[in-house]
């Protein structure tokens, strides 16, 4: 027996250090592993490094063209961001990346200093001219308030029987602050700019959005130097006749008032309106439901004036000269017609410019056709997407708020879109080939060129219009087909030569062949929209898909080599967050006397008459074609006073109680509706005993929190509060 059990006990020993042996060998390879895996990650980035940097020195002609987007990058956030502590977090940001370039070091280390500096630039920039642009604004509405003031500048809406007047008050409100206000009809002689005049009217702070993330006139009023806006009760007493304008931005007003004036009564029917936006931007005159038709046909850029208007002016007026300087033989002997032509059609598009109102899109694409004629006045070709990034920068740098403007971005968007197009490898093959051929082969190819030009025009715009007005045309690449060569070689040029000829006298045949050429223009949208499925209608579009689709469409424009394709991955993701966004089932305004119900495909308004102006916005929001009272809903009970709604959302049934009237509701009638609603909502202050269980939306709570959005699936709101944070216009 002993020598069994020795050789049972002999047994375990070799099994222990059998198994000693193994945790031994487990354990260092558990002890090299870590290293390798280490070495092979350091190996990856270094490889990923290096490929970085050899792209970047691939694409160093390219990197310029970032300067602008990082710059925007900036002031975007100081607009996104909420408060004091995320604009400095921003900036430090900003400033580290910076620190961290100047560190790797190398083409990757400067693209990252630069840029870091740029957007904390960006930052301060913007946060920089919120402070600047600070202006006295009302606190509170007040009724029938009588002012003397005088009126500083007079907008003619023609079109919908009204006049709208900016103020400089002379008594009731602080001298410098500034008063936008709305009469009907239009104004009596001697009531122009400079005028003194006596109205009484009801005024109130710049409004908010009526929908969270929706048109902001609070934060545009603020940059505008606009306190307070209204309307007034009766027509206003001249106190002091408008005296000739003196000075030259008085005169040029004068001007442009003149334009607008007469093209609107020379110009017959409805494309009269239409005449006096191409000319002087004012579209006060175009019928709603022109606009609306513009607008869903994909034509609403013609009625902007942007830098079509402006290459079709500048560029005739450059050919008109060359080519009567070169028929000129002294001329042609002595001096350089293209540099001479370059200075007339530099005049013609500043003219041009102050008479249409340097807005945004004006004064971009002015900019776009300065450095195109000094390129061709020494000889250069000086249109490219280094153009392009020249004024924005310059614009980002002298308004940063014209970032968040949608004509700034649409203007911005379809040239860049184009002339990315136009410089890349197959484009410029393109180009070449439509030089080729005889004159019918040139032409075709030319028809082709602008289909084309239209498809990406609308692929570029069609993110940024779902994103601000909900709704994209299917058909405007087709409509601008016909639509473009219309306004360029037609309609443009007989603008020009009535203006020409109004002084003598001869403008008449123009004028008859300028009604004839809008009017055919128009009858091409209204054909466009009719169409069946010419606009698609969707929800408010997540901030963060807006950003993806901006930023895809950006790198996939501004690179040239393979890696430009990485740029569709945001706009993919993009169409994934908008088809998974909530969709709001309840809209509240921000005073609380408009609610609206949101369906599948309408909304239903609590109140019958809620105006126009919120219905749009509202339908805009929730996607929906149709708006009906909330009578009609059903699952509603509604009297004159009050409405009841029972909403089913996520499996429960939510029960909604709404005030619709300034009538008192007995206490024995309203305690039980109040205990037995889930929302109260009202546009007085209510008591105590009358709480939602889970949300109650009275004047004091809208008095802080704006706009309210509610998405019952998800039981969360949003509010216009939380989106302003602290930013100047909020507070």
């Amino acid at each position: 027996m002993i020598p069994q059990q020795e050789f049972a006990r002999g047994e375990r020993r070799r099994t222990r250090g059998n198994r000693e042996i193994s945790g031994l060998s487990s354990s260092r390879a558990r002890g090299v592993q870590p290293i390798s895996l280490f070495r092979a990650c350091a190996d990856a980035l270094a490889a990923g490094a290096d490929a970085l940097e050899e792209r970047l020195e691939r694409e160093r002609h390219q990197l310029p063209l970032f300067i602008p987007v990082f710059l925007g990058i900036g002031i975007a956030m100081w607009f996104s961001l909420p408060d004091l502590t995320s604009w400095i977090a921003a900036m430090l940001t900003g400033l580290a990346a910076a620190m961290g370039g100047v560190a790797i070091g190398g083409r990757t280390g400067r693209c990252l200093t630069v840029g870091g500096l740029l957007v904390a630039a960006g930052v301060l920039l913007a946060w920089v001219h919120a402070q600047g642009a600070a202006t006295p604004v009302l606190k509170e509405e007040r009724f029938g308030i009588p002012l003397r003031a005088e009126i500083v500048t007079v907008e003619d809406l023609q079109a919908r029987g009204r006049t709208r007047v900016l103020l400089a008050p002379r008594s009731q409100l602080p001298a410098d602050m500034r008063v936008r206000i709305s009469l009907r009809g239009e104004l009596p002689p001697g009531a122009g700019p400079g005028a003194l005049i006596a109205i009484r009217a009801t005024v109130s702070p710049p409004p908010g959005p009526s929908v969270p993330g929706g048109y902001h006139f609070a934060r545009r009023a603020w940059f505008e130097g606009i306190g307070a806006t209204g309307y007034a009760l009766g027509a206003p007493e001249i106190l002091r006749p408008a005296q000739a304008p003196r000075g030259f931005r008085a005169r040029l007003d004068a001007l442009r008032t003149a334009i607008t004036r007469y093209l609107q009564q020379s110009v017959s029917g409805r494309a009269g309106g239409v005449a006096a936006a191409l000319v002087t931007g004012d579209r006060g005159g175009i019928a709603p439901e022109v606009t609306e038709s513009m607008r869903d046909s994909g034509l609403a850029h013609l009625i902007a004036i942007s830098g079509l208007h402006i290459a079709v002016v500048v560029g005739g007026i450059f050919w008109i000269v060359r080519r009567l300087l070169t028929l000129w033989p002294w001329f042609a002997l002595h001096y350089d017609a293209r540099l001479a032509a370059s200075l007339a059609g530099a005049a013609a598009g500043v003219a041009y410019t102050l008479v249409a109102g340097a807005s945004v899109p004006t004064v971009r694409a002015c900019i776009a056709v300065l450095i195109v004629l000094f390129g061709l006045a020494v000889g250069r070709e000086a249109l490219s997407l280094r153009l392009v990034a020249v004024g924005a920068t310059l614009i980002l740098l002298w308004r940063p708020d014209f970032l968040l403007s949608p004509s700034f971005q649409l203007s911005f968007a379809a040239v860049t879109g184009i002339v990315a197009l136009y410089q890349s490898r197959p484009g410029r093959r393109w180009s070449e080939a439509r030089r080729q051929g005889g004159p019918l082969g040139r032409a075709g190819r030319g028809v082709a060129a602008l289909f084309l030009t239209g498809i990406v025009a609308e692929l570029t715009l069609g993110g940024i219009a779902l994103y601000h007005f909900n709704q994209m045309g299917f058909y405007g690449a087709a409509a601008n087909l016909l639509a473009i060569p219309l306004t360029s070689f037609v309609i443009i040029p007989l603008l020009i030569l009535a203006l020409l000829c109004a002084p003598l006298g001869l403008a008449g045949p123009a004028l008859a062949g300028l009604g004839l050429s809008i009017e055919a223009l128009i009858v091409i949208a209204e054909r466009t929209a009719a169409l069946p499925g010419a606009v698609a209608l969707m929800p408010g579009m997540p901030d963060a898909a807006f950003a993806l689709i901006v930023l895809g469409g950006l790198w996939l424009c501004l690179w040239q080599t393979g890696w430009r394709w990485f740029g569709l991955v945001g706009p993919l993701i993009a169409a994934a967050l908008i088809l998974t966004a909530p969709r709001p089932d309840i809209f509240v305004a921000p005073d609380g006397s408009h609610l609206a119900i949101v369906t599948d495909d309408r909304i239903y308004m609590l109140r019958p008459r809620a105006g126009d102006y919120i219905t749009e916005m509202w339908s805009s929001a929730a996607g929906a074609r149709m708006a009906d009272p909330l009578d009609t809903m059903p699952g509603a009970d509604c009297t004159a006073d009050a409405c009841t709604v029972a909403l089913r959302a996520e499996g429960r049934v939510w029960r909604i109680l709404a005030t619709r009237s300034r009538n008192l509701i007995e206490m024995d009638v309203m305690r039980p509706l109040c205990s037995a609603s889930d929302i109260v909502v009202s546009d007085r202050y209510l008591p105590n005993w009358c709480r939602g269980r889970w949300l109650t939306l009275d004047a004091r709570t809208l008095s802080t929190t704006g706009a309210v959005a509610v998405d019952l699936d998800h039981a969360r709101l949003r509010s216009r509060a939380g989106a302003d944070g602290e930013h100047p216009w909020a507070l």
